[in-house]
């Protein structure tokens, strides 16, 4: 489908008031959906329907429509399809359990670069993470750019896009889930028992973990920083703690 008739094949986009409607009757995997409010018209009917199917709208205006969808057509709604399915937090702990294993889940706390969650992803499924757990709002979700940057990992790990990530914290807590939050703050990840039902939390880029998730990690831990920089980027970070948590595993059946 080419421009004029309201896809952006290289970006995942749709756009166009008809288009985006069509989209959202089928059962075509949709991440987020952009709109104007300020269009008037048959915008208020597409919200109604995003609602509906459970997608997440975002109101912007047209010149971020404008680039979103590299035209001014769009008549002030735009979709953007998902390159995967979105899997809940209770298949992620049942996909540990049908393979005999702990739980190694990793939690990404507003993670709203897409190449960094991308490279989580990329991490998780080569680290042998049992899942992913992301919040609807303020984060990176699974868009061309993630699948891309992850390598095709996104299509392999399950991702489970939630309302509200401290009660899903304590819903793992209740499955015999350990939290723990990587914070400047912590004890070394190298001093750490990481054994056991995990779920390693990473904060965002520039504000790490938000206050509320942080009060409902078990542990918080760190990694050694012995030069000038203090901080690390969140997906290397993360990748760090997971492959120890991954050793330490190893270690006990080897």
């Amino acid at each position: 489908m080419s421009k004029d008739n309201g896809s952006a094949e290289s970006s995942g986009i749709v756009y166009g008031r008809n288009a985006v409607t069509e989209l959202l009757k089928s059962d075509a995997l949709i991440d987020v959906i952009f709109v104007n409010k300020n269009a008037g018209g048959s915008i208020n009917r597409i919200c109604t329907l995003a609602r509906e199917k459970g997608v997440p709208i975002k109101q912007v205006d047209d010149r971020r429509l404008d680039t979103l969808c590299s035209t001014s057509a769009h008549q002030g709604a735009a979709a953007m399809t998902a390159c995967a399915e979105y899997s809940s937090v209770e298949e992620i702990l049942e996909y540990a359990r049908q393979k005999n294993e702990e739980p190694l889940i990793i939690i990404c706390d507003e993670i709203s670069d897409p190449h960094n969650l991308g490279a989580i992803m990329r991490t998780a499924e080569a680290a042998g993470a049992h899942g992913i757990i992301i919040p609807k709002r303020r984060s990176a979700s699974l868009n061309s750019t993630v699948f891309k940057t992850s390598a095709g990992a996104a299509a392999w790990v399950k991702t489970a896009r939630v309302s509200n990530l401290a009660s899903v914290i304590e819903t793992l807590k209740r499955n015999g889930v350990w939290i723990y939050g990587a914070d400047a703050g912590g004890e070394s990840v190298y001093e750490t028992n990481l054994m056991g039902a995990a779920a390693l939390v990473i904060g965002s880029e520039g504000f790490g973990i938000g206050r509320l998730v942080k009060e409902k990690c078990d542990f918080l831990i760190s990694l050694p920083m012995y030069g000038e920089i203090n901080s690390l980027n969140a997906s290397v970070a993360a990748g760090i703690c997971m492959y120890e948590a991954v050793r330490q595993r190893k270690s006990v059946k080897e």
